[in-house]
């Protein structure tokens, strides 16, 4: 009889102890709260509030109340933690029904980093099965400091944009005052679509422009509101502005661009961020009413230019000083010097008078670029104000493409490409300077596979044609035949060492020099044109200005430069050629100016002696076509000084004159860079 009673004791004591385990303890409730919290699962955070609390907090206040407060604050990285109860504080709040835990929150914000400590009470709530340990929350949950009321605010502190120099530190992009110009709504008077109408055409603003700022959610009658910033240089517009009724202003700091269209497509400009740029940044990164760069320098840079905005989070109580939860100080953006000569980047704009082309200049013995040019182009200060419509469409409209970057792309080289041609087969043996090679006529084919079309060359030989024949006459059969002898297969390799085919390693993102649109030579005759710079070979001006370094550097092509701490000097490509084959190239080079046969007579009127390459990229629909647009070329640099080499592009020079037009011009630039 006293072993079943024994039995039965530790029986009903295992019973006991079963039940024990299966009740809720608030320490596994509040962990299971603290995940969810971590989770930021505020719906399910509600369902875990006391009854008192989930009565004066609704789940909508709850839950739109944390997402706006941790979204407006750009919280991340949340981190919530509690220390748990020793067994007899446990037992003891078990029996009380009450239990307390002290928590610590962690997280980072738009302003730095918070973190604070609080005190979680829970309490046991329910009947029966429903029983459990529910949170007695408040609003200091979310931060201590407005548990009993107060209002978070978010104060910033716009950086200033960090300025873009040139070599000598002369602007190409700075800092200035505008006026934000803007209307009180109350004061548009009796007839407010007149008025709206009388402020867009003085604005260049359409009167839709104008209602959409209206109707923004946050507009009262009483209120300034923004419409569009003007510079201060805009005297006359800004005076009749300020004549109307409901126009006031504001100062802010705006955006020049002292170089204008000179330096449009280098430099870019500003503009307001729109809604699709502004979902890209991190939060709190930008706000809607921000600019950001939108082309060129501005855009390429805009971490560094844009510097970092202040930021202060705090908490305000009527009647009392603000706490200030955390704070961020403003750092303004960096300055960007360039290695570009402004001056000369002027001079080459204004050389093209509108026309449209290209031109890279750069230091050959530093790889240092000192202009960068792209003609026409657009005024910047006019982009970063806004233009309308009709003078955006003007613009995209214009046949002389002026939003088109041309520096950055690439053309048909024409005959510029001859040296190049003359460095890989010198470099491959194919090429021997000192031989000369007979040609009759001034056509020429192959033969077998060529069909009915013929390499065709500007003027005749007295005799044997050697490479520096060739290249002070330009002789397009020359090349052909000396491209057919290498083969395709050792000329794109040739072109491949000069950096045909990859990205030229540059800070502004610069178009690919190609062969083909294959890679790849199709037949003999694209070979043969290709030695002149026909076919389909591609260049940038920027590529061809540096491939040219390599026959004044003893055969090492410079690596382009553009930023003023940036290592000047270094090596792009190497063993181009020796040093005698540069020599040959650039006696050549010499010749193609000095010598009564030479194709850029027209510089010899300098009175330093210069050196270059002219070149006529024919761009034909087909063999047979005469009509078709002419590219007109000149890569130059003075002979002796060796301090600026410059590859200039001009189209449509049918009937100017060809490259010779191209020499005039760089022949120019060149005699005023040495005044």
């Amino acid at each position: 009889m006293k072993k079943i009673t024994m039995i039965l004791s530790i029986l009903f004591f295992v019973f006991l102890a079963a039940c024990s385990s299966d009740e809720a303890t608030p320490q596994d409730r509040f962990a299971t709260y603290v995940k969810q919290w971590n989770d930021q699962k505020f719906n399910e955070m509600h369902d875990m509030l006391s009854a008192k609390s989930a009565e004066k907090y609704s789940t909508e206040q709850f839950v739109d109340r944390y997402k706006k407060i941790y979204k407006d604050l750009g919280i991340s990285d949340l981190k919530v933690s509690f220390k748990k109860l020793g067994e007899e504080k446990l037992e003891s709040a078990m029996d009380k029904g009450k239990a307390t835990f002290p928590i610590t929150v962690k997280m980072n914000t738009i302003a730095g980093p918070i973190s604070f400590d609080y005190k979680a009470t829970l309490v046991k709530e329910g009947e029966d099965d429903k029983e459990n340990w529910f949170v007695q929350w408040d609003p200091g949950f979310i931060f201590p400091e407005i548990k009993d009321g107060g209002e978070i605010g978010i104060q910033t502190e716009v950086p200033k944009r960090g300025e873009i120099l040139d070599r000598n530190k002369m602007p190409l992009a700075i800092n200035d005052i505008a006026y934000e110009i803007g209307i009180i709504p109350e004061k548009l008077g009796d007839n407010p679509e007149a008025m709206k109408k009388k402020i867009a055409g003085l604005l260049d603003m359409s009167v839709d422009g104008i209602d959409a700022a209206l109707n923004a959610d946050w507009v009262e009658p009483n209120l300034f509101v923004p419409l569009k910033k003007v510079p201060k240089t805009k005297e006359a517009v800004l005076n009749q502005l300020w004549e109307l009724d409901p126009v006031t202003e504001r100062e802010v700091t705006g955006r020049v661009y002292p170089a204008g269209e000179a330096a449009a497509h280098l430099v870019g400009y500003v503009g307001k961020i729109t809604a699709e740029e502004l979902e890209k940044q991190e939060p709190g990164e930008y706000t809607a009413n921000d600019t950001i760069g939108k082309r060129g320098l501005e855009q390429l840079y805009e971490d560094q230019l844009k510097g970092e905005q202040g930021v202060t989070i705090t908490v305000s109580k009527e009647g009392e000083d603000d706490v200030v939860l955390a704070e961020k100080p403003v750092k303004d953006g960096e300055n960007i010097q360039t290695t570009i000569d402004v001056d000369l980047q002027e001079k080459i704009y204004s050389s093209y008078d509108g026309e449209a082309g290209t031109t890279a200049a750069v230091n050959p013995k530093t790889g240092e670029t000192l202009a960068l040019v792209s003609s026409p182009a657009f005024n910047p200060n006019k982009m970063l104000y806004g233009v309308s419509q009709s003078e955006l469409g003007k613009l995209q409209d214009d046949p002389q493409k002026p939003m088109i970057n041309r520096f950055s792309a690439t053309f048909a080289p024409g005959s510029v490409m001859k040296p190049i041609t003359a460095a890989a087969g010198l470099n491959n043996g194919s090429i021997d300077p000192d031989k000369g090679i007979e040609i009759n006529g001034l056509d020429w084919s192959n033969g077998k596979g060529w069909g009915d079309y013929k390499v065709h060359r500007v003027s005749s030989s007295d005799g044997p044609v050697d490479l520096t024949d060739a290249l002070v006459r330009s002789d397009n059969i020359y090349f052909a035949m000396k491209a057919v002898d290498m083969g395709a297969e050792a000329f794109a390799k040739g072109l491949k060492q000069f950096g045909f085919g990859e990205d030229v390693p540059f800070e502004y993102p610069i178009e690919t020099s190609t062969i083909s649109e294959s890679g790849k030579f199709a037949d003999e005759v694209q070979l043969a044109d290709s030695s002149y710079g026909q076919g389909q070979i591609q260049m940038s001006p920027l590529h061809l200005a540096m491939a040219y370094t390599s026959f004044l550097n003893d055969g090492k092509m410079l690596k382009p430069v553009l930023l003023g701490n940036e290592k000047t000097g270094q090596t792009w490509k190497e063993g181009l050629v020796t040093s005698d084959q540069a020599n040959v190239i650039k006696d050549a080079l010499r010749k193609v100016v000095d010598s009564p046969k030479g194709t850029a007579k027209g510089a010899k009127n300098a009175d330093f002696a210069i050196s270059g390459k002219t070149g006529t990229a024919e761009l034909k629909k087909t063999a047979d076509d005469k009509s078709g647009q002419e590219n007109g070329w000149f890569v130059a640099y003075p002979t002796e000084e060796q301090d600026i080499l410059i590859a200039m592009m001009i189209e449509h020079t049918e009937y100017k004159g060809g490259s010779s037009y191209a020499v005039k011009k760089v022949t120019n630039i060149l005699k005023d860079f040495h005044k």
